[in-house]
């Protein structure tokens, strides 16, 4: 595992404090497989937020987006 793949598995797992363990693994995964999926996605919840919507609002609407994107990568479909 080289640096920056440490700090961004720190990062996650900062993010996912009171999910259990194997569940932080299996998330960690899914974004170190495609990073550039979830950099897209964390770009957008950022912009939004940035438009006024709250946190948790902005990330729904973007995650729904995403959502066959996720699901095909949560399945290892391309």
């Amino acid at each position: 595992m080289g640096v920056k793949d440490f700090f961004v598995k720190k990062l996650i797992q900062s993010k996912l404090k009171g999910i259990p363990e194997e569940q932080q693994e299996q998330i960690i995964a899914l974004v170190m497989e495609n990073p550039e999926l979830f950099e897209k996605i964390g770009k957008e919840i950022q912009q939004k937020t940035k438009e006024g919507k709250g946190e948790t609002a902005a990330a729904m609407e973007v995650l729904r987006k995403y959502q066959g994107e996720i699901q095909k990568a949560m399945t290892g479909k391309k």
